[in-house]
């Protein structure tokens, strides 16, 4: 009895072995799984336990012998360390190489850039069009997704930080939209906490932001920023209309055609800066930061116009007969 029981421990012994061995080459061997086409995208949802997740790899073709998989990652430790996302594999990996890549959170993050000028109509095309977003959003008018941001009865123009954002593939949109109000809120309170304590004409933040969605829309060269800001404080320090035309085309939504007419001038909408005094309502475009800082730390300069050169740049003046003499040099000759 007793060599029979030597016989069946080293038969044991000699199988742990064995077994121990075939398990080092599987996780040593890159997974070549039939019928699988790379690149392939694959998630692990949030929550999941390993098995489940072990179980969604292997139906979607990404590894074989999942109990192989389950039983690696409990020898090293990691069966609880696994993180949800999305993940991609240009090739064949090794378990050992997947097992790390979902345990280090070695995902594939989609990207959406908000570019400064923007509006917010632009805006939600664009968030709508992004392939990787779930589109939780779509059935929402703006008040409705408003609201959900948190950002009550405010008008959306102008209240979403203009940045590239990255993200987990299929994540929500309702997310995005968040990050973005939530960015330029801090950072344009940030910038309001730094302003001068005295000789700027704004009541509150909000209208730091509108100025600053005038001076966006009226920048093609971006170290004009503070110049142009200067010019439309001192209109509104010395009670001078702003008479920008951005403010003029916003008003007009989907009426403009891409020719402003004088006819367009003299119509009176809350945002026509040539019939209306001071500020308008809301901002009309997304404004970057460095839009918010010029608005706060303008120029000291006394120019009160300023005219396009038809290279990006701009002539400014500080009287109007200064100023007719550049228009009728830039504009009307050209």
């Amino acid at each position: 009895m007793h060599r029979w029981g030597s016989r069946f421990l080293l038969l044991g012994l000699l199988g742990a072995l064995g077994f121990g061995g075939w398990l080092a080459w599987y996780a040593m061997q890159p997974m070549r799984v039939p019928e699988t086409v790379y690149p392939i995208d694959f998630s692990v949802q949030p929550g999941v336990a390993l098995k489940t997740a072990s179980a969604s790899l292997y139906q979607n073709g990404v590894l074989t012998k999942p109990w192989a998989f389950v039983l690696l990652a409990r020898l090293k430790g990691q069966a609880g360390a696994i993180k949800a996302g999305s993940y991609a594999l240009e090739g064949p990996v090794s378990p050992l190489q997947l097992l790390r890549k979902i345990t280090e959170g070695d995902t594939v993050l989609g990207k959406l850039a908000l570019i400064e000028g923007w509006t917010f109509r632009d805006m939600r095309r664009s968030v709508a069009a992004n392939p990787s977003l779930r589109h939780d959003t779509a059935d929402m008018s703006d008040a409705e997704l408003m609201k959900a941001v948190g950002a009550g009865d405010l008008h959306p123009e102008g209240l979403f930080f203009p940045d590239t954002y990255f993200f987990d593939r299929g994540s929500s949109e309702l997310a995005l939209y968040k990050r973005a109000y939530s960015a330029m809120r801090d950072n344009l309170n940030a910038q309001w906490a730094l302003r001068a304590p005295t000789g700027l004409p704004y009541r509150s933040p909000y209208e730091v932001l509108i100025m600053a969605s005038i001076i966006e829309k009226e920048t093609g060269a971006a170290e004009e920023r503070p110049r142009i800001a200067a010019v439309f404080l001192n209109r509104l320090r010395i009670g001078m209309r702003l008479q920008t035309d951005p403010t003029v085309i916003y008003g007009l939504g989907a009426q403009f055609d891409g020719n402003l007419r004088r006819d367009d001038l003299l119509t009176d909408t809350p945002y026509n800066t040539y019939t209306r005094g001071g500020l308008p309502p809301t901002p009309i475009a997304l404004p970057g930061l460095a839009a918010i800082q010029a608005a706060l730390q303008p120029d000291r300069s006394k120019s009160l116009y300023f005219v396009a050169k038809g290279n990006g740049r701009h002539v400014f003046s500080e009287t109007l007969d200064a100023h007719n003499r550049a228009v009728i040099r830039y504009q009307k000759g050209r």
